[in-house]
């Protein structure tokens, strides 16, 4: 009876053994799981920042039509199409739209800086620092709206405070990525 109780008692702690080494590598999957889970989520922000950015001055692309109410295309590139909507005269809001995807999230953006210079047609690296222009928006705030295309690259269009119409709301504090 000794020997059957031994006998009981080396297979108890015998399967004890095998379950906690059991639930030990179940954890330690879990553990792998998570950091898969952390790795994709990183992965995704990555996706959304951007690799470069290329600026464009807003106020040029739109031109005379400030002057007319409605929705205006401004600039295409490749599938992607950016509109404004223009309202009494302002910018009340930029839209891009992918030919195949659809809409497409748009940032907004403030910064005191002039990101964008105005292009000149006719001189050879086709920007122009004018001190006439210059003068014009010293001290400024100006608002980007930029999105991120499918190759990483970030569009972003730069508009003088005063020509939209719900100015900073909503913008975040531009920073160049360098």
């Amino acid at each position: 009876m000794n020997r059957v109780k031994k006998l009981a008692i080396v297979a108890v702690v015998g399967m004890l053994g095998f379950v906690n080494v059991a639930s030990a590598q179940k954890g330690h999957d879990k553990g792998k799981g998570q950091g898969k889970e952390k790795q994709d989520k990183q992965e995704k922000k990555e996706e959304h920042r951007a690799k470069k950015q290329e600026h464009k001055n807003g106020k040029q692309l739109v031109g005379e039509k400030i002057k007319t109410n409605g929705h205006h295309v401004i600039h295409k590139k490749g599938d992607y199409e950016t509109a404004v909507e223009v309202k009494n005269g302002k910018i009340a809001g930029v839209h891009v739209k992918h030919a195949k995807k659809g809409d497409v999230p748009v940032k907004k953006y403030k910064s005191t800086k002039k990101m964008a210079q105005r292009r000149v047609v006719g001189q050879a690296d086709g920007i122009s620092f004018a001190s006439l222009e210059q003068a014009e928006y010293i001290g400024t705030t100006y608002i980007g709206y930029a999105y991120i295309d499918e190759y990483g690259y970030e569009e972003i269009y730069w508009f003088p405070y005063d020509m939209i119409l719900d100015g900073d709301t909503g913008a975040i504090e531009y920073v160049p990525a360098y």
